[in-house]
């Protein structure tokens, strides 16, 4: 193991199939309106959490919500959870202003996501 560390999970995306409607729940969940409001997106800030509403699992395809944890350097832990045995489902890419993301499968085939923010 190299040690690279996480910084937690901070941002869960969820898929949704009606955003108009998904949106009007997680404002009444959260008491807040969302801080990213487009048709491709909506992200809520709360509690220093980020929640993000992905109409039809967006060009990832999820099917269910993704917890993603944030790391320091995204190719270190990707090498790391790889060697240790996960898969890559989605290869560390630029998603705007810095942020990489990536996603792996565990051994049993559950997402998860990781973000480093540069």
């Amino acid at each position: 193991m190299t040690g690279s560390s996480t910084q937690g999970i901070k941002t869960v995306l969820h898929p949704v199939s009606n955003l108009a409607k998904a949106k009007a729940v997680y404002e009444a969940l959260l008491g807040i309106p969302p801080q990213t409001d487009s048709t491709y997106y909506v992200g809520f800030e709360a509690e220093g959490q980020h929640i993000g509403l992905v109409p039809g699992g967006g060009p990832q395809g999820m099917t269910s919500p993704v917890a993603y944890w944030h790391v320091p350097d995204i190719e270190a832990k990707l090498a790391e959870v790889t060697a240790a045995g996960a898969t890559v489902k989605e290869a560390a890419h630029e998603v705007g202003g810095g942020r990489l993301v990536a996603t792996v499968t565990d051994p049993d085939g559950n997402v998860l996501g990781l973000i480093q923010d540069r």
